[in-house]
């Protein structure tokens, strides 16, 4: 069986983020059937109907293709507020656009929630499952992931160092992996 292309998608837009890292760090570990990529978020215009014309925004376009060739999905966010950055959501808006032509349905997915804080972002990771509900994505219910304390976890280099981290991690994307083979597509 081939790899499973997974879409991950990163809700800091900060390049030294915390969220990036530990997704760079997920797709390091994950196992050969999982084939991840970041698939920026940055450079989305703020969705707009008026620009959902015959030739809407170039980084639309590209974004709903990256979307649309993916097998499934694997969101990394920050708490922002208590709910999920707006660059987040701005994403999704955009994929989820035009009507009745979004490319999240039916794409099986899972959350990953990071903060520097003790309670790892549960707040935002609940919010985008809820958001993640209106554009019908199989979004896995557990293991769930809440990452805190995420100073603590990285080396100078930016690599994941902490050891039961990395384990659980590991235990996550097994279970990510069979979440997708039962929700995924057949191809």
């Amino acid at each position: 069986m081939s790899a499973r292309n997974v879409a991950v998608i990163v809700g800091s837009l900060r390049k030294e983020s915390f969220n990036r890292k530990l997704a760079n760090a997920v797709i390091a570990i994950a196992p050969d059937t999982l084939a991840m990529t970041i698939v920026p978020i940055g450079d989305l215009p703020l969705y707009n109907q008026d620009l959902e014309t015959e030739s809407p925004p170039v980084q639309w376009t590209a974004f709903r293709d990256a979307i649309r060739g993916v097998d499934a999905l694997l969101f990394v966010t920050p708490e922002y507020n208590r709910s999920l950055p707006g660059g987040l959501k701005n994403a999704i808006d955009v994929g989820s656009r035009p009507s009745g032509k979004g490319v999240w349905s039916r794409k099986p997915a899972a959350v990953i929630s990071v903060t520097p804080g003790a309670l790892g972002a549960m707040a935002a990771n609940l919010a985008l499952r809820q958001t993640l509900v209106a554009v019908n994505v199989a979004t896995m219910a557990g293991p769930e992931a809440f990452i805190g304390q995420a100073g603590t976890l990285f080396g100078d280099d930016g690599k994941l160092t902490n050891e039961s981290t990395v384990d659980f991690l590991r235990k996550f994307l097994q279970a990510f992996e069979h979440w997708i083979e039962r929700n995924g597509a057949q191809r």
